[in-house]
């Protein structure tokens, strides 16, 4: 009888963690679909106006610097607080961190400082996870449905939700999976992404076409490609931190610094193109895959804005810009190895992401989501040399390692 009655409460419980992911991605899809349309919205008006924009990016700063310093508390921490109370460090998320993070984020983009969107998802969605599961006053319910809620964060603002439920399983804890949380993962990260995609939000897919046979001269290019695109992730993850370092040293002061280097960045995002480095830099990606002006060192002055702008204090994350990243330098790097460019520049996003976030599969099947599964072979040869060679650097400075066997 005591079995029986075990079953039951087991298969309870299976079932409403698995109706509490359903909600967690209803929630997840609604918020990220305003936030990730209104975000498009206003990087689509900085582009067309960029000089109506960009020269207060420093006064922008400062509204972001005050109001996290007035009324933000813990939520200033962003991504890292969601690391901690994964680990079970920290007792919660609070419920001020998303509209904190999505009008910071909207602000830092308008005003034309390199920054992304990753970190909201991430934010979005265990902020979500961690209410749905803490009205039940399990910790446990909560932290699973905080990983999930990462899911769907990824899931509906990215709209690739095969990779969503890989990196919230594999992000918290590099070389491991958290499988207790896979199928809330994947049930929050497809629902999220069916109605942010039902209400406008649009899926990150790019039609190439480039296959290469599987040759050993091939392979062996694509071997050479993956090391550079490892070197390039490291450069990023390493930049970042050193970078945060000196700027947090040459002035301490939160508001002058995110106000003096704001200046900084203003100025040469006018001189450089205006505006072509700033927010998201869709231009970008848009020239890699269709033909567009692509310049040698795109991937680099994107490396030096990116990680000025983040270490100076504005708010959002680093995955839109390290695919942006990836993608151009693996366009330029594709006459190197003697590879399809456009083949070079997806393989590129995808391992320079795995690299600076020190993953494995959530990169390889961002790849197959938005260029293609047919291209698989090749994301997981790049993805896992990638990964391999990292030496564990991550742009997360509170991700753990899984302890070796």
């Amino acid at each position: 009888m005591q079995v029986v009655f075990d079953f039951i409460k087991h298969k309870a419980y299976v079932f409403l963690i698995l109706l509490l992911s359903v909600f967690t991605g209803v929630f997840a899809g609604l918020v990220c679909a305003v936030f990730g349309r209104g975000l498009l919205f206003l990087d689509a008006l900085r582009v067309s106006h960029p000089l109506f924009f960009i020269p207060f990016l420093g006064a922008a700063g400062i509204i972001i610097v005050s109001a996290y310093k007035s009324w933000g508390g813990s939520s200033a921490e962003g991504v890292s607080l969601i690391f901690e109370v994964g680990y079970g460090e920290k007792p919660s998320v609070p419920k001020r961190i998303i509209p904190f993070i999505i009008i910071s984020t909207w602000i830092s983009n308008l005003f034309g400082a390199s920054v992304g969107r990753e970190g909201v998802a991430i934010q979005i969605g265990a902020g979500l996870g961690f209410r749905v599961g803490k009205i039940f006053r399990n910790d446990r319910i909560a932290r699973i449905l905080l990983i999930a809620g990462i899911a769907g964060g990824f899931g509906g603002l990215f709209r690739t939700p095969i990779a969503a439920v890989f990196f919230a399983l594999e992000v918290l804890i590099a070389g491991s999976l958290a499988y207790e949380a896979f199928l809330p993962s994947l049930i929050t990260a497809f629902t999220a992404s069916f109605v942010s995609g039902k209400l406008g939000v649009p899926m990150e897919t790019v039609l190439i076409d480039a296959e290469i046979s599987f040759t050993a001269v091939n392979i062996f290019r694509i071997v050479i490609a993956s090391l550079a695109f490892c070197m390039v992730g490291r450069i990023f993850s390493t930049a970042d931190k050193k970078m945060r370092l000196l700027l947090q040293k040459i002035l301490p002061n939160d508001c002058a610094r995110i106000f003096i280097v704001g200046l900084v960045i203003s100025a040469a995002s006018i001189a450089l193109y205006r505006g072509r480095y700033s927010g998201l830099s869709l231009g970008i990606t848009h020239s890699v895959f269709h033909g567009g002006k692509v310049y040698l060192w795109d991937w680099i002055l994107k490396i030096l804005f990116t990680v000025i702008s983040l270490s100076a204090g504005f708010q959002s994350g680093e995955i839109s810009p390290l695919l942006c990243i990836g993608s151009s330098f693996g366009y330029v790097f594709a006459g190197i190895v003697k590879l399809p460019p456009v083949l070079c520049a997806a393989l590129g996003s995808a391992a320079v992401l795995g690299s600076a976030t020190n993953t494995f599969l959530a990169p390889m099947f961002i790849g197959c989501e938005v260029f293609g599964f047919k291209y698989l072979p090749y994301f997981f040869i790049t993805c896992a040399i990638a990964y391999a060679c990292n030496g564990n650097n991550t742009i997360y400075g509170k991700q753990r390692l899984s302890s070796m066997l």
